[in-house]
């Protein structure tokens, strides 16, 4: 990335200062040089957040996928930009050329142009974790329609409700997909899904599974049969940088889910940046996310900023349990893989599993490993850096949101120490700020507040799709002028940001704002505890108490010992945070509940531990949603 390569603390200090001092400058800079632009922009920034409108790189025209392939092909035609690793560990790898990747994706347009797709189109994704999923994101950038990807997990009411959301007329699917050693019939839900969306024209299905499925004429379309018999040549939709690229629904607080919208020329370059440096990737580097491309880590960190740099990334179908949990480490030693990018619910599951899983492979050739989706406590941040990275690999713990597109604050691989559940510091442009309750800017080290962002920056969400009022409500009315990001932070005496949970999960007890992640970082140093949710419920003398949902490692049948362990984590709390943290009430669970991302739904466990269990919403689309009648039946008693 040219000048603003960060390889030292000197370099992050100096291209910091320089992206705080001239913002447009430095932004201008580094978009013209790193990136290929069919016309250079009028201006570089145009902005107020109290519409609030964003504009970056105005009157720019691009084409994203001219960026991703097209530019590597002269020098790195044959560098293999996907390694696709299927569910199955007996099936074979399938390695992926820039040069095939081209006509993939040309195909793929072609296929979509076929059918009547055009710029600005919606077009709906839903797709397992296989290479259709990278080559049709790909194919709707190259032709300007607009992608939306609806993790193929969801079910059949969550995901008719994002496409008649964005009014999509084109779904691609597939028969089914592998998971463990499930298959899921994808093909079914999509059939169900569009019984409530009668704008849906077409439906293209890929093979995946060979599972025998119904085809609704005039409607279903094999992709084999379309993509066989298309040209691998497709020239570029020219695109304005303030362009809509994709729509990404995150689940809201409350009911409806948020299509983002994020534009093409902005978020190119913060995805593309963000790679380079935090992942300090290296020409013929490895490169590993496990995330799904149903989420933005997926797209940002699977897809496109590592395919923006030339890069080799992974996708793996399967999950990491399966055949056995030392699956992940076995890809890692097969590959030769050097960063490698997973969530702490990961960590934590594997972490649990006996240390074999770990030590029967070689893991020499990992670099940098890093976190996402939640902070990550400090027993599982240790076992991490000491039985995955041999106490040598640096760890990023990245925090960022759906909404803000790339990472915002991290530690850099030997540039910015990495510190146990800190994200650290604000990556180059970002400008963070930490707010009081009367809307006061915090100054200073030592200091805690709700989190924000003063000033644009290139990658954000411009807006949330057919609602730009729930946008502004959401994001830039609870305090003047700024972004809230909806997180409380805590900023050391060293500058370090830690995340300390949602606002909404900071509780108010007698007077004491308690983020519930530092209480359960405490709670989660038990030896026999695997992972916690803290939420507060009603109290007559505090306002609030704090309800705790454990689970643990193994199952104890002797009361005795599940009372020596409740004493034993308020014994922790009171030691690590002080008595005002001690749990009113602890709930031995088997699980909690979570998103397929990872991310643990304490609404769901707020409203159960206020007996609300009526309006708990649709938990269909969650990652375990047994586990919530289980829970209900353990509560209410």
């Amino acid at each position: 990335m040219s000048d603003y390569l960060i390889n030292t603390s000197e370099d992050y200090n100096n291209i910091y200062q320089k992206s705080t001092n001239d913002l447009e400058e430095f932004w201008s800079t580094l978009a013209k040089d790193n990136f290929k632009w069919q016309k250079s922009w009028n201006s570089v920034l145009e902005w107020d957040f109290s519409k609030p409108e964003v504009n970056w790189f105005q009157g720019a025209k691009l084409n994203i996928t001219e960026n991703c392939i097209d530019r590597h092909l002269e020098s790195n035609g044959d560098k293999t930009a996907i390694i696709f690793e299927p569910n199955d560990v007996n099936d074979k790898s399938e390695h992926i050329s820039y040069s095939q990747l081209h006509k993939r994706v040309n195909k793929m347009a072609n296929v979509l142009k076929g059918i009547g797709v055009k710029k600005g189109d919606r077009v709906c994704i839903y797709l397992p974790m296989i290479p259709d999923l990278a080559i049709s994101i790909l194919a709707c950038a190259r032709i300007g329609a607009v992608h939306s990807v609806v993790f193929a997990g969801f079910s059949a009411a969550a995901l008719s409700t994002r496409i008649n959301d964005c009014q999509c007329e084109i779904v691609i699917t597939s028969d089914g997909s592998f998971r463990g050693n499930k298959i899921l019939n994808l093909k079914k839900i999509v059939d169900d899904a569009l019984n409530d969306c009668p704008q849906v024209s077409s439906v293209l299905i890929a093979e995946r599974t060979k599972s025998k499925i119904e085809l609704k004429s005039g409607r279903d379309k094999l992709l084999n049969n379309l993509i066989k018999n298309a040209s691998d040549s497709c020239s570029i939709e020219i695109m304005d940088s303030e362009d809509p690229l994709f729509i990404l629904y995150t689940s809201g607080s409350t009911g409806k889910p948020k299509g983002m919208v994020h534009s093409t020329a902005g978020y190119m370059v913060g995805a593309g940046y963000t790679f380079k440096n935090i992942f300090q990737y290296q020409n013929n580097d490895i490169y590993w996310c496990t995330a799904d491309i149903g989420w933005i880590t997926g797209h940002s960190y699977i897809v496109y900023g590592p395919l923006l740099n030339g890069a080799t990334t992974i996708m793996f179908e399967g999950v990491p349990s399966y055949p056995d949990y030392g699956r992940f480490w076995k890809i890692v030693q097969k590959h030769k893989v050097n960063q490698f990018y997973t969530a702490p619910t990961a960590i934590r599951a594997l972490a649990k599993e006996p240390i074999d899983f770990v030590n029967r492979y070689d893991l020499s050739s990992l670099k940098v490993l890093g976190t996402v989706g939640e902070p990550i406590n400090e027993e599982a941040w240790k076992w991490y850096n000491k039985e995955i990275g041999k106490n040598k690999c640096p760890i990023v713990d990245t925090w960022w949101q759906t909404e803000t597109g790339s990472i915002m604050i991290s530690s850099i691989p030997n540039v910015i120490e990495s510190k146990p559940t800190y994200a650290t510091l604000p990556f180059i442009g970002i400008q963070p700020a930490l707010m009081d309750e009367n809307g006061n800017e915090i100054i200073g080290n030592n200091v805690e507040g709700r989190l924000c962002i003063k000033f644009p920056w290139p990658s954000m969400a411009r807006t949330i799709w057919g609602d730009h009022k729930r946008y502004k409500e959401t994001y830039f009315s609870a305090f003047k002028n700024k972004y809230f990001t909806g997180d409380g932070a805590y900023r050391d005496e060293k500058g370090f940001y830690r995340i300390t949970g949602r606002v909404d999960d900071v509780i108010i007890v007698s007077g004491h704002n308690l983020g519930t992640a530092p209480i359960e970082d405490a709670i989660n140093e038990h030896d026999l505890v695997a992972e916690s949710a803290i939420v507060g419920v009603p109290h007559e003398i505090k306002g609030n108490s704090l309800f705790g949902y454990i689970t643990l490692k193994q199952e104890l049948d002797s009361e005795e010992s599940l009372s020596d362990i409740k004493k034993d984590i308020n014994q922790l709390i009171s030691k690590q945070i002080g008595p005002i943290a001690k749990l009113d009430r602890i709930e031995f669970v088997p699980g909690l509940p979570k998103t397929r991302s990872g991310k643990i739904m304490r609404r769901i466990l707020r409203k159960i531990a206020h007996r609300d269990v009526n309006n708990l919403g649709d938990v269909s689309t969650l990652l375990n949603p047994d586990v919530v009648k289980k829970i209900i039946e353990i509560i209410i008693k």
